[in-house]
């Protein structure tokens, strides 16, 4: 039997964390003895708690912000961890988990160690010493890795333009959903009127974190721009964070209040992407964005910024809308497009949904991670 760490940052309601807590849940017990270990705080905690096929250790200390006594902290935890656990393969996930794990799997000689790559804690637009940093520790955290996985082939390529891998071809392992789960069957009507939309009001939704990676403000400048030819369009966010009450403010100071609504998180995300019109992601960066499958499988047409992870599964006009990043007057005259043209709207989300094969299929995701990891071992026994 196999010991598996799977190491996260923090069980937020996430892609990446959702995905890790499946593949904890359900490698097969046959060959693999999986459990988990991350920070404290995550809306997943209590899933991962109550769960009896998850073995969790939660780190107060492994927190997401760069703080180095509490970095100290987790690192010398986690390495007592893995020393006492003693697990043959150490899998890390997230960006802080990725290089605190991989320190520590290093200092407690764990023979094999993968890390995911869910996207990058370096991005455009950062200060550049702070970029240097952070590509610099992924330089050496790559040195103490024994795979690097990936979850689009952006993400891969980006990897090898700043040094992370060489010109071996790259592991992608995509991000996984229930496919047969989507769409989900849902009372339009009532679930739009349960916020105050009117049943025969177009709608436009959107879902992630409320932090600067998912620039929730472009939303909002293009939900204002979009409303001016489409004026019966309303216009849904779903998601928490830090940034919620300031862009709920610049949403009342446009005129929204009553046509754009921040729902938080909500457990019936996939209902409201059934009961919507069409999808907008204005990310910034992304490594597949979980929620982009989820309303490409909905059948939903899709607007956004043709970043990293988005240009693996949208090409422009085909499957789907993209403007350039950072572009949301560009972006509202693409979800104008789509507001005002019915037949456009089902040419692409019908495009959108034939473009997410069984590659993106949740359990699919949790097989080649076992397969990878018999690979690795098999490889190192020979």
């Amino acid at each position: 039997m196999t010991k598996v760490a799977h190491l996260i940052t923090r069980l937020d309601l996430g892609g990446a964390q959702q995905n890790t807590l499946h593949t904890v849940r359900f490698l097969d017990r046959a060959r693999f003895s999986p459990f988990l270990v991350c920070g404290e705080g995550g809306l997943l905690d209590e899933a991962a708690r109550s769960d009896e096929r998850v073995r969790a250790i939660f780190v107060p200390p492994l927190v997401r912000e760069v703080s180095p006594g509490r970095d100290l902290a987790a690192l010398a935890r986690l390495t007592a961890i893995l020393r006492a656990e003693r697990p043959e393969i150490v899998h890390t996930h997230s960006s802080k988990a990725g290089i605190l794990g991989r320190l520590a799997a290093a200092a407690a000689r764990v023979p094999v160690v993968v890390h995911t790559h869910h996207g990058f804690g370096f991005h455009p637009g950062q200060n550049p010493a702070a970029r240097a940093l952070f590509v610099g520790l992924e330089r050496l955290c790559a040195r103490l890795t024994t795979r690097a996985v990936f979850v689009s082939h952006a993400n891969a390529r980006l990897a090898r333009a700043v040094g992370l891998i060489g010109d071996e071809q790259p592991t992608i392992i995509r991000s996984g959903v229930r496919l047969a789960d989507y769409p989900v069957a849902v009372e339009r009507d009532a679930l739009k009127m349960s916020i105050g939309v009117g049943r025969h009001k177009v709608l436009v939704v959107s879902i992630g974190n409320l932090k600067p990676q998912k620039n929730a403000a472009d939303f909002v400048a293009v939900a204002a721009r979009a409303l001016k030819r489409a004026p019966e369009a309303r216009f849904v966010f779903i998601g928490d964070g830090p940034q919620r009450r300031a862009l709920e403010a610049k949403a009342f100071s446009l005129g929204l209040n009553d046509r754009l609504f921040f729902l938080g998180w909500r457990r019936d995300a996939a209902r409201w992407l059934a009961a919507a019109d069409a999808f907008v992601m204005t990310s910034l960066w992304e490594g597949l964005p979980r929620a982009l499958v989820e309303a490409m499988l909905t059948g939903l047409p899709c607007a956004l910024y043709a970043t990293d992870g988005v240009t693996d599964l949208v090409r422009d006009g085909v499957n789907g809308l993209l403007a350039r990043p950072g572009d949301a007057q560009s972006l509202a005259e693409k979800l104008s497009s789509l507001l005002t043209d019915p037949a456009l709207r089902a040419r692409l989300g019908a495009a959108a949904r034939a473009s997410i094969g069984p590659e993106f299929d949740i359990d699919e995701m949790v097989r080649a991670q076992e397969r990878l990891y018999e690979q690795l071992l098999e490889g190192r026994r020979g």
